[in-house]
């Protein structure tokens, strides 16, 4: 029998419930909704996340596509699925968790007598260490992001060379290869011995049903790679990036965007113009170095040095 909250399932079942994680400003208990799906065969373990930040939402539409479509009576192994993480954040459309004014995904490994945040994050890091792998499921808040994987426990750790192979398995086409902030659970997982990456899926307000379909076949694709299901898993050669510049604005106004998302640029290679609501020039920025536009600001109205567009860069294959 494997639990996780209130959710138990024997060999072969499936069940969902809810993690208790405190209580609500009224008093009422506060549960994040869990799904165990228990393979009818022994096997590894996965741990499955999505919506640490309340306002990114493609993993939430990932999840809801992903367990009803896994079969325990074709698993090896557990699926473990927090399926929304930020509670308070979720309710409000809000990045960070409104009770304590943090982002959730600087928090692990938590602490259970913490506040709101540090008890969420212990709460889930737990489920996510009795795993053998971890996805956290995430997207460029609501700005224009590329769907790529993030491998975050950096070059030099022991696990590194595993969450690579995580990255790769779930096959999104792009890898973002650098150590994150202490805090995040992609970060944090893997010192545990859990190889754990964040896929990016995209950037959008509500659900892109593009960035769902990705993530939804990367999960399938990590499944089927690590024998939870049988069949065959690419492992395509991957873009990957192992460093991020960040482009702000030099004038304020209006951003127009000269390069695509996805795009190679080279360097000297113009980003964006900035012009005054006339249509006049007022900035023009370009590429420091050659990389791929990664990541845009999705308004296009900006002030002196506010943020516009990243580029990954120090690019290979993989």
């Amino acid at each position: 029998m494997t639990t996780l909250g209130t959710a138990s399932a024997g060999p072969g079942e499936v069940d969902t419930g809810r993690l208790r994680v405190g209580e609500s400003r009224d008093g009422s208990p506060v549960g994040l909704p869990v799904a165990v799906i228990n393979g009818e065969r022994p096997g590894k373990t996965l741990y499955i996340q999505a919506a640490s930040d309340g306002d990114e939402l493609n993993g939430v539409g990932v999840v809801r596509r992903v367990v009803p479509r896994l079969d325990p009576s074709e698993l090896s192994g557990t699926v473990l699925v927090v399926g929304i993480v930020n509670y308070h954040g979720f309710q409000v459309a809000e990045h960070r968790n409104p009770i304590d004014d943090t982002k959730m995904n600087r928090t692990y490994p938590g602490d259970e007598e913490g506040t709101s945040s540090e008890r969420i994050a212990a709460a889930t890091f737990d489920a996510a260490t009795r795993a053998d792998l971890a996805l956290d499921l995430h997207q460029g808040s609501t700005s224009r992001m590329i769907d790529e994987v993030r491998v975050r426990c950096g070059p030099r750790h022991r696990r590194h060379d595993e969450c690579l192979e995580l990255a790769k398995a779930f096959d999104a086409g792009h890898v973002l290869d650098q150590k994150g902030p202490d805090g995040q659970l992609a970060r944090e997982a893997p010192d545990e011995g859990v190889p754990t990456v964040d896929p990016e899926l995209g950037g959008s307000v509500g659900f892109d049903d593009d960035s769902i379909r990705v993530g939804v076949e990367g999960v399938f694709n990590v499944l089927a790679h690590y024998d939870f299901l049988s069949g065959d898993a690419p492992m395509a050669t991957q873009t990957r990036a192992s460093g991020f510049e960040q482009y702000g604005a030099p004038a304020g106004g209006l951003v127009d965007m000269r390069a695509d998302l996805g795009e190679y640029v080279r360097s000297g290679e113009t980003l964006f113009e900035v012009t005054d609501v006339f249509g006049n020039g007022a900035a023009e920025v370009t590429a420091d170095g050659p990389g791929i536009l990664w990541r845009t600001r999705r308004l296009p109205q900006v002030a002196t040095g506010e943020y516009v567009c990243s580029v990954g860069t120090d690019v290979d294959e993989y």
